[in-house]
């Protein structure tokens, strides 16, 4: 899709969280659409800062998982319109994202993807910790009644094992549906599916090593991150046992630490 497409899509990165870190493409395609599209359930902006970007670009039309799972509608839409899809973040970090696009151009419409700045940028540059030193990161989710995921716990295990932090998104939505009811993780939330993790999974025919990790993983370090990317950016470097006490943001993850250089504990110590 070259610049001067008058139909099809564009999926625009909206950076981290207010309007000054996008970018001056974003903002110019965004303001030429013919349709304006919030996708509001892999993450959100701050409700003032998006009255600011619809003053700039023009009016904004709020859209969940539904609509761009099942995008027929979109698609139909889109052989005679521009549509601009705005996503928090990078556009394509989530794999929805991804069969998005795929799908479209199954179907001959075309699609611009304008990248954005994303948190799995935002947090080695915003904590000291060194980027190489990242392995598989992970979503942090809500129990659904009375049962949890423990593979968020294992992939926090496994990269500590192997030396790599890993970065630990907090979800947004308590039902899993992405249809509108987020309340965004905070870190007692968080702290409760960790402790619900290790009681399940210590109880589990896991590896003994892991269980063995698993019991003592109160101790390790973490660094709480939250809002970055705006102004009211915090972190809080702490012993996983605390994070429970801790105050959050509007949206928060935290990096799970493995061992580090003396550099990266010079960093990290900072936020204590």
């Amino acid at each position: 899709m070259e610049n001067g497409n008058t139909t099809g899509f564009a999926l625009i990165g909206m950076g981290p969280g207010k309007v000054e870190s996008m970018t001056l493409e974003a903002v110019e395609v965004a303001k030429k659409a013919d349709i304006r599209l919030y996708e509001a359930y892999t993450a959100l902006w701050p409700e003032d800062e998006l009255l600011k970007l619809e003053e700039l670009i023009g009016p904004l039309q709020r859209i969940m998982r539904p609509a761009v799972e099942n995008p027929e509608l979109l698609f139909e839409q889109a052989k005679s319109k521009l549509i601009a899809i705005l996503v928090v973040g990078d556009p394509m970090q989530a794999t929805t994202h991804i069969d998005f696009q795929l799908r479209a151009e199954q179907e001959g419409i075309p699609v611009k993807i304008i990248h954005g700045i994303s948190v799995t940028t935002l947090v080695p540059g915003a904590t000291g910790l060194s980027d190489y030193k990242f392995g598989r990161s992970t979503t942090l989710t809500y129990p659904y009644g009375n049962w949890i995921a423990t593979s968020p716990l294992e992939v926090m295990l496994r990269n500590q094992m192997q030396g790599v932090h890993t970065l630990v998104l907090f979800d947004l939505d308590p039902t899993g549906a992405g249809t509108g009811e987020q309340r965004p993780m905070q870190p007692n939330d968080a702290f409760t599916s960790i402790e619900k993790m290790v009681e399940k999974f210590l109880a589990s025919d896991a590896d003994d090593t892991l269980k063995q990790q698993a019991s003592s993983i109160y101790e390790s370090l973490a660094v709480l991150c939250c809002d970055l990317g705006t102004d009211d950016a915090i972190m809080k470097t702490t012993k996983l046992s605390s994070l429970g006490g801790l105050s959050g943001g509007r949206l928060n993850c935290m990096v799970f630490l493995a061992s580090m250089s003396e550099m990266e504990q010079e960093a990290v110590n900072r936020w204590k």
